[in-house]
């Protein structure tokens, strides 16, 4: 579906214009045309590769979707993709991922927005209320787009520290530690989602600001290097928190073992007392004529103080050790 089809030139704005006039604008100095799509059809994109002379291959992985973050040169054009995380989506795995293809040439953007309700309109509307910096070109938006998107990934590794700090704050309550065992689980997986995001562009961004600029870049790396630098960080925090779980994991696996030690302690010390009294009413219980306790007027009392003595003993002392 197309969003949005605009012509600039020299930074400013001048119409909306249907598809099929995109050539007739491309010829003219200091123009460029922005064009997004949302689930696009092989047809629209068909049609665009052919206004903009677009690489196969990179309309290829733009019908195919699905595909891994990165920055890729096709003669004078680039194709980025980057992936649209929402807090609420990441429980769904790669299933809720979408995807933002981006098409840009010396005087053209393509964005097809794919699998994602997350739009791009407060970016347009960013790039057109400053026109200095839109005389750069397709360039600066490419930097806007990416800069929007990078920057809706810091709720998200917010959102992911503070579950972290609350799962920190129950590892020592008693009963939780499975529990925070599978949640610890859960938010590892939703953390290598956001890990799958933000590597593969950190690394392709990098082509944009140093070394070999691509020419549709040149102006605008100082821009590029923001971007470089929130993606940075934000790979630090995942870092970081993905070493937070290791060791939170490691200390709940270990309340497992210490509160499965504390069950097997408290059975083994019931099993010791009882065992007096199967000692005792075992010897007791044996079919012997001569035996003396089984005439003696006091021996079942005796017997019976006997049980209660020793196991009184046994339930003190393992009362004191912490087993009972």
């Amino acid at each position: 579906m197309l969003i949005n089809c605009v012509v600039y030139q020299d930074g400013i704005k001048l119409a909306d214009i249907p598809v099929p006039d995109i050539s007739d604008y491309l010829s003219r100095p200091g123009c460029f045309v922005w064009v997004a799509l949302h689930d696009a059809t092989a047809e629209e994109l068909a049609e665009l590769q052919e206004e903009f002379d677009l690489h196969p291959l990179a309309i290829e992985d733009a019908q195919h979707g699905h595909q891994r973050p990165k920055v890729e040169e096709y003669g004078d054009s680039l194709f980025v993709v980057m992936h649209l995380l929402a807090a609420d989506g990441l429980d769904q795995g790669d299933g809720g991922v979408g995807e933002v293809d981006v098409f840009v040439g010396r005087n053209y953007v393509l964005s097809v927005r794919n699998r994602s309700q997350q739009g791009f309109k407060e970016v347009r509307q960013r790039c057109e209320r400053e026109p200095e910096l839109l005389r750069n070109g397709p360039g600066y938006v490419l930097y806007a787009v990416m800069d929007a998107v990078v920057d809706r990934y810091f709720p998200i590794i917010d959102a992911l520290e503070v579950e972290l700090e609350e799962i920190e704050q129950r590892i020592f309550d008693k009963g939780q530690a499975r529990e925070n065992v599978r949640r610890l689980y859960e938010l590892k997986r939703r953390l290598t989602v956001v890990k799958h995001a933000v590597a593969p562009l950190l690394e392709g961004t990098g082509k944009l600001h140093g070394g070999r600029v691509p020419q549709i870049c040149i102006g605008s790396q100082e821009y590029f290097r923001d971007v470089l630098d929130h993606l940075g960080r934000i790979n630090s925090s995942l870092d970081a928190i993905r070493d937070t779980i290791g060791t939170a994991i490691s200390v709940n696996l270990s309340m497992v073992t210490i509160e499965d030690n504390e069950v097997t302690k408290r059975l083994a010390a019931w099993a010791a007392i009882f065992a007096v009294c199967t000692a005792f009413a075992g010897i007791w219980g044996m079919n012997f004529e001569h035996m003396p306790e089984l005439h003696w007027r006091y021996g079942y009392p005796v017997a019976l103080a006997l049980i209660v003595v020793f196991c009184g003993y046994l339930y003190y002392r393992f009362r004191r050790a912490g087993w009972v």
